[in-house]
């Protein structure tokens, strides 16, 4: 029988079982728009460390093919990412960190062609600022979404507009400290017998309100970090 797939509300309330400081740190010079642009450009093969925890439940619905935007964000101390906290009143991930994007359309052409309108209608990120690099494999969410992540340069200048009905807030994180694992802390789950672990990025920063805030990144978004991370690796 096909059950309901577990939810993590709090995700703060499983313990650190490691962090990955063993793991070595991308040097600043791997980071640049012009080195990620070169790793795109190249065909050597890489692994994703992470494919989503899909396929260890019995899921209620059919996969559901989504796209998000990767957005690195050139800015003079570097590259920074792009992401947002959903609203907390969604069905599916929220009050989550998250990238840009959602489900395809019927309209849309491509994986590509969904993260970037969904990106337009969230955060109001315009195309003519995005440079597209690539796609990563895909990321399979225990709510039965099949994700592909797309990573872009975005360059300045441009004002978000958010939707304020999807999107509580947008900020951005130096892409260094997310390709640095001493920042990657594993939690231990388990779920009716099945075990399950997942990663956080916990990153200290600032609100829209110029207040101290922690950003707990985590789940299918911190995966999909850590699968970049190697890629770049």
């Amino acid at each position: 029988m096909r059950v309901p797939p577990p939810r993590v509300r709090d995700p703060k309330i499983y313990p650190v079982v490691g962090i990955d400081d063993y793991l070595p740190a991308l040097p600043a010079q791997a980071l640049t728009p012009e080195a990620v642009s070169r790793r795109f450009a190249d065909a050597h093969p890489w692994t994703p460390e992470f494919r989503g925890d899909a396929r260890l439940f019995a899921i209620e619905r059919e996969p559901t093919p989504a796209s998000v935007l990767v957005p690195l964000v050139e800015r003079d101390g570097g590259l920074n990412v792009l992401l947002t906290r959903r609203a907390d009143h969604l069905h599916d991930h929220a009050g989550q960190i998250s990238f840009p994007g959602g489900r395809a359309d019927p309209g849309d052409a491509s994986a590509i062609d969904t993260a970037l309108r969904e990106a337009r209608e969230e955060v109001g990120l315009p195309r003519e600022r995005v440079q597209v690099l690539g796609p990563l494999n895909t990321y399979s969410t225990v709510t039965s979404y099949v994700v592909t992540p797309v990573v872009a340069l975005v360059w300045p200048p441009f004002e978000l507009a958010l939707d304020a009905f999807e999107v509580a807030e947008a900020f951005e994180v130096p892409l260094q400290f997310l390709m640095t694992p001493a920042h990657h802390h594993r939690h231990a789950a388990e779920f009716d017998g099945v075990k399950r672990q997942f990663l956080s990025m916990p990153w200290q920063g600032i609100d829209a309100q110029g207040r101290p805030h922690e950003y707990f990144i985590w789940g299918a978004t911190a995966a999909m970090l850590r699968n970049l991370y190697q890629f770049l690796r």
